[in-house]
């Protein structure tokens, strides 16, 4: 904080504004975007990475792999996302609590589920008592990601199946004849052509995961939608900067930030999208061809 923002109630104008604007609790909003924008950048190659697994778990010829594959993605699709956002953090949060419970306590006589309570002794907390804030928010970042990587793996897994089902079996089919095993032909044929019919799911799914990064409020992260709405609430005197309510200009700022997000993904996706399509045997493709005629 400046020295001039030492006695808030005596400044006024531009100053008081500088001021309001640099405290420590828009500090924490700026951040906020930080924390977004690393959820994104850890939940999407997460979330890729469940769904291929889960895309290949439905194609396989192991019956038992493929009733898993095809039941996480049912499951996951089937019931609304809240649920599972809401319950995972719960179901996470519990198990490893109780897995440190076997481990590091000692009286292990009084069961952990006592009626509708769940119990641990203290040293099981996680994160412990006398942990920071910071680990705090970081614990519960971390269970984020988890539960978004999950529920959005799901979708890419059906997209990707989805995808990988409309690649020709002709061109599948080429490749065997010219000798190449089923690895090669999976590798080297069916993944590079799967993602020109994947990509226009995924930009939906990319679209959609930005939408509900405000879902962190709900998973006890503080958010950038949880500082705009703490922030522009009314402040009276008690307050070091009192104001009315401001929560509509700082929601305002939020549609902006969330409508930037959305039309630079647009423009590097469309980028992309136009690079795969390009010789590819789809409408895209011959889009592309009847452009350049």
């Amino acid at each position: 904080m400046f020295a001039a923002c030492a006695d808030p109630k005596a400044i006024e104008g531009l100053t008081w504004a500088m001021c309001y604007l640099t405290s420590g609790k828009h500090v924490d909003f700026y951040w906020s975007f930080v924390t977004v924008l690393a959820l994104l950048a850890i939940t999407a190659p997460v979330a890729m990475a469940l769904g291929f697994g889960g895309a290949m778990a439905a194609r396989s010829h192991i019956t038992p792999i493929r009733w898993f594959g095809k039941a996480y993605t049912a499951m996951v699709r089937g019931v609304p996302d809240i649920v599972y956002f809401l319950f995972f953090v719960i179901a996470l949060d519990q198990g490893i609590e109780y897995l440190n419970h076997l481990r590091v306590c000692e009286d292990l006589s009084q069961p952990v589920f006592r009626g509708l309570e769940f119990h641990v002794c203290p040293e099981a907390k996680v994160p412990p008592a006398s942990a920071s804030p910071f680990v705090n928010q970081l614990y519960g970042f971390g269970l984020a990601v988890i539960t978004f990587a999950i529920v959005f793996g799901a979708f890419v897994a059906n997209v990707i199946f989805g995808a990988m089902q409309a690649v020709p079996r002709a061109q599948l089919e080429t490749g065997e004849a010219y000798g190449m095993s089923q690895r090669q032909v999976f590798r080297r044929i069916l993944v590079p052509q799967m993602w020109t019919y994947a990509l226009p799911g995924l930009t939906n799914l990319w679209m959609i995961l930005i939408k509900a990064t405000p879902l962190l409020f709900l998973l006890s992260v503080k958010d950038i939608v949880y500082y705009a709405r703490e922030l522009g609430g009314t402040k009276t005197q008690a307050y070091d900067y009192p104001h009315p309510d401001w929560r509509l200009f700082y929601f305002l700022g939020l549609l902006v930030f969330y409508l930037a997000m959305t039309k630079i993904s647009e423009i590097v996706l469309t980028r992309i999208s136009n690079r795969l399509s390009k010789g590819q045997a789809t409408a895209a493709g011959e889009a592309m061809r009847k452009a350049a005629i």
